[in-house]
Parts: structure tokens; sequence; C-alpha cells
């Protein structure tokens, strides 16, 4: 699956900082999968995500294909953009095809870089979530009412609408007001940008990174969300990571106080704000990491790797990854009974090692 999330923010929060460590990743990345496309405005880089390596060794596969997250630069968001001010169509248009919304906001403390509307994280995040609710509104007031004589299904999705449309009309954001899988189903529909799920990230000052979890804690209080939904990031350190190796990004890191770069704890908490997790297939030809919905059926996996895979499956054989390792691959977790043959109407689950069997 597609997972894509729009960065949003003020100018002068580090946005484009953020945004442009993410593209030296991009062009990593462009060397070995040259199939991606890629646009100006679009960072695609991959799911960190160790367990591809340990496989790869395994089953002494030469290729790893990671879970890719999309992260798309929304540009123009300014105050007005709702209305078409800065690029507002563009951003508008931009964010409506995003799974998630990660605003960044500004914690660092460098004076020589002008606010230009920018004040604190707090206000900061009330003027991005006006223009988002001021275009949701805007898509809400062009809904018709239904005629006489509706379906009972038509009459009730115009009371969702008609709930939204209060929620914000009084300044809510419709993620807010959303209480059944109806109601989401209708706000997808009608693409409402205020209905997406959200991170934060808080550009802080390279020194605070060792304090990001007090941090997290104080900000999410701050703004009102829950601390999960807070990534404490530097942009200017994802922006030297970009250059270094995998073992040198690591002690610089060390140095700094943390275990992993603010990227890949910000693709953990979207995973987590999603509802996503990971199932795995490991051969010869290539290790891969495959995204999915939590509550995935074995059948809606099998989807994720082709479409036709679905009328065609047969049955999975699946394994628990640490087994897989311990048995030395797919030999050793069937001589050792660890395998096991699941039907279309399995529960995938985090890191199932998996094989479909599908019919011609």
């Amino acid at each position: 699956m597609n997972l894509s999330i729009g960065i949003v923010g003020l100018p002068n929060v580090g946005k484009s900082t953020l945004f442009n460590a993410l593209l030296k990743q991009q062009i990593a990345l462009a060397a070995n999968y040259p199939f991606a496309t890629i646009e100006p405005n679009v960072g695609i880089v991959p799911v960190p995500d160790e367990r591809l390596a340990a496989l790869a060794s395994t089953v002494n596969s030469q290729k790893i294909l990671p879970a890719m997250v999309e992260f798309v630069d929304i540009a123009g968001l300014v105050k007005g953009a709702s209305q078409g001010a800065g690029l507002g169509n563009q951003f508008l248009s931009h964010i409506r095809e995003t799974l998630a919304i990660c605003h960044v906001l500004r914690g660092f403390s460098d004076t020589d870089i002008i606010r230009e509307g920018s004040s604190d994280p707090k206000s900061d995040l009330e003027t991005i979530r006006v223009e988002l609710q001021l275009a949701d509104l805007s898509t809400l007031e062009k809904q018709k009412a239904p005629k006489s004589g509706v379906t009972p299904v038509e009459q009730k999705r115009w009371q969702v609408i008609e709930k939204f449309l209060k929620a914000v009309a009084d300044g809510h954001s419709v993620n807010q007001v959303i209480s059944t899988d109806e109601e989401g189903v209708v706000a997808k529909e009608l693409s409402l940008l205020s209905a997406k799920p959200e991170l934060f990230a808080v550009n802080v000052d390279e020194s605070q990174l060792k304090n990001h979890v007090e941090l997290q804690k104080a900000y999410a209080a701050e703004i009102g969300v829950t601390p999960e939904q807070i990534i404490i990031i530097s942009a200017k350190v994802e922006s030297e990571l970009g250059a270094l190796s995998e073992e040198d990004q690591q002690l610089f890191l060390t140095d700094l106080g943390v275990t992993e770069s603010g990227l890949a704890r910000l693709i953990k908490s979207a995973y987590d704000i999603l509802g996503l997790q990971s199932f795995l297939t490991a051969g010869e030809k290539e290790v891969r990491a495959w995204t999915i919905r939590k509550g995935s059926t074995a059948v809606q996996a099998a989807g994720e790797i082709h479409t036709d895979f679905m009328k065609k499956f047969i049955r999975a054989s699946i394994t628990d990854y640490q087994d897989f390792l311990d048995q030395k691959g797919w030999k050793g977790v069937r001589e050792q009974g660890k395998l096991r043959v699941e039907g279309r109407d399995y529960i995938m689950r985090e890191g199932d090692v998996v094989e479909f069997m599908i019919g011609s």
C-alpha cells in the first residue's frame, strides 16, 4: 500500500530543511531502485527494518526491498491558503492525496532565522489547522441535502455531513468528532483535510535531542495531543545524517544521546497512528517487507503483492520471524514443526514471514 505523509508548516520552521534531508536519502535510494518515479515535491524513503538484512543472510538473497514511505512537501501553506493565498490551490491538491499530515513546528532557538508568521508551536498549529478547517468548510457547504424518499443509508450520510459541518463551523477539526468507521468513510470520500491523522515534528536545537523523551511529553501537553504523536527532531541533524555512512550515522546519533534518527522515529509513529504493520517474504530472489493494515487477513496481504493473488489464493505458509532465523530458513522451520498452514481468513501478525500458495 502507498504510505504517504504530507509535510506542512509555516515559513521558516525547518520544513524545507527536513524535506531536503529526505531527498538526500531518496537520491541514494534511486540508485538501487531506478523504477521509482520521483517528483520534485516527493521524497520516497525506505522504512527502517533491521530484520530484512538478517533474513537476506539466512536465505542468501542479494536483493532487499524495504517497505517505502512517501513524504510530500506541501508548498504554499500560509495564512489564507484555504482562500488561495500563497500556493493555496497546489497546497490543497497535494494534501488531499496523503494518508496523514505531519505538522513541522518550530522549537529551535536560532534568532537569526526570521519567524515570518511563526510565534510558538501551539499558535503555529492553530494557524495551520484553521486553514485545513476552512478548506473543509468550503467542501462541506457544497454538499446537497438529500431529497425526500432517499434510502436510510443516504439519510445517515447526510446526518454525518451535518455533524462535520457543525464541528468545523465551531472551530474543530473533523478528526476530533469522528466516532464510527462509517463516519470515517464519509470523511475519506469527501477528502476532508482536517479528518486526517496528525503527527507533530517539533524541530529543536541539536543539543536538545538528548532530552527528546521529556520534550515529547512537554510539547504534547502544550498543544493538547498524545505524546505518541510528537516526534522531537532536528532538521539540521537529519540533513547532516544524509551525508554519512550507516556506521557513521549511528556514531553521530550516539554522541547526541539518541538511538535512532528522527526520520526513523517519524516513520514508526506514522505506522502506529495509521494502524499499520509489516509482513515479510524471504526467498533467494529477494527479501521484502510489505505494509498492511492491522487486522488484515492472509488473502488481503496476498493482494498487496498482486491483486490476482486474492482471487487465486489457496493457502499461506507462515512462520515467526525469530523462528525463521533460529531454524535457518524454510527447510528448518518445516522440519521443526514451526511452519503453520493458514487459510484466507487468518489475521496477519507483525513480522510474519509468509509464502503464499497461489492457483493458476
